[in-house]
């Protein structure tokens, strides 16, 4: 869901602060661009990728790493495309294409992040699988050595610091919901949706002439679609989850304003074996809400600790943030970083990342 379903927003001459309604995008009218149905059958390293037909999608990397000390570092990279309209697109300025980036680090010191905007057809974003699958803005880029993702160099920097990893991989693809049809609400919004879990990434956050070595696990979350929310759906909560024991959890809530929330995952057991998580099969309570400051004059309450239970499956988890300022105030804001799971005795049971999205 990805984590996210984030709109691309290009609205640089309007001040940061001015009242808008940022998720229409993702609920306006598409009758004119291709429309996510299912029975499609998601091909590699083909859907890799960009779709101009849909009108959104991104390519979305968040990673728990740790230091030489073992404290817990995070890490997020992504590539959003949206055409701003269903016509075929050509190439040079007249472009239909616009692309954002975003790029955080979570640190023991603190939050940062950075965005940056690019149009389409010139060159200066967007994502290639010739030789090999390259994905890239100015000078943040993922190259992969060849046709599949992984394995692949990711290059980018937030502020002074230069980011460096290496990404490996050779699991399956995860599809998620009906073969990667991935419903969104009873009204039936649906995006394609697939995942890589299984990523070894390591490499160096170099600032000045200090370089820090760094290990973990990263997941990539790849969807498209031209319209993934209903009109009484106000945001989304998201969650990817590696857990000690080996085993995976995606799973998101889509808050709808009338109605009961949608609520979907996906189980991936340590072998790679998956079974999809229907709304019935999932419990997902806030534990607690607090205020974070987004500026000097702003602050915003949020749901930062969860209860996570899955009764068919006896499990049951705590869900708390590293930290509570993970805050990414881009063009769109959004609440994004590195959380620790625990389990019903209050033990170590994981850590992964969560979003949140849609919140005054």
């Amino acid at each position: 869901m990805r984590n996210c379903l984030v709109p691309i927003l290009l609205v640089l001459y309007l001040p940061t602060g001015l009242t808008q309604d940022n998720y229409q995008v993702l609920r306006g009218d598409a009758r004119d661009f291709t429309q996510v149905r299912p029975g499609k059958l998601l091909e590699f390293p083909g859907d890799h990728n960009p779709h101009p037909d849909f009108r959104l999608e991104w390519w979305y990397i968040t990673a728990n790493l740790k230091d030489d000390q073992g404290r817990d570092w995070g890490l997020q990279w992504t590539l959003f495309r949206q055409a701003l309209d269903a016509k075929v697109d050509t190439e040079g300025w007249d472009s239909n294409q616009l692309w954002m980036a975003h790029a955080a680090i979570s640190s023991p010191q603190g939050h940062s992040f950075e965005q940056r905007f690019a149009r389409g057809g010139i060159g200066q974003a967007g994502v290639e699988n010739k030789d090999y699958f390259s994905a890239w803005l100015d000078d943040w880029q993922w190259q992969a050595s060849g046709a599949s993702m992984f394995p692949a160099e990711l290059k980018f920097s937030v502020g002074d610091r230069r980011v460096e990893m290496r990404l490996e991989s050779s699991s399956q693809w995860v599809l998620h919901g009906d073969r990667g049809y991935s419903q969104k609400s009873a009204q039936g919004q649906a995006s394609y949706y697939y995942s890589q879990p299984d990523i070894s990434i390591s490499g160096t956050i170099q600032t000045g002439d200090e370089k820090l070595a760094l290990s973990g696990k990263a997941w990539l979350d790849r969807e498209w679609s031209s319209q993934p929310l209903a009109r009484n759906q106000s945001g989304w909560d998201w969650f990817s989850l590696h857990l000690a024991d080996g085993n995976k959890l995606m799973l998101y809530r889509l808050r709808e304003d009338d109605g009961d929330d949608w609520l979907s995952g996906t189980w991936i057991s340590a072998d790679g074996e998956t079974r999809t998580l229907k709304g019935g099969e999932i419990e997902l309570i806030v534990l607690s809400k607090r205020r974070i400051n987004i500026d000097a004059q702003t602050a915003i309450e949020l749901p930062l600790e969860w209860s996570i239970k899955l009764p068919q499956l006896d499990r049951q988890w705590r869900v708390k943030p590293l930290y509570d300022a993970q805050w990414m105030g881009t063009r769109y804001a959004y609440w994004e970083g590195v959380v620790l799971i625990e389990d019903q005795d209050g033990r170590p049971a994981g850590e992964g990342y969560m979003e949140l999205t849609g919140y005054d």
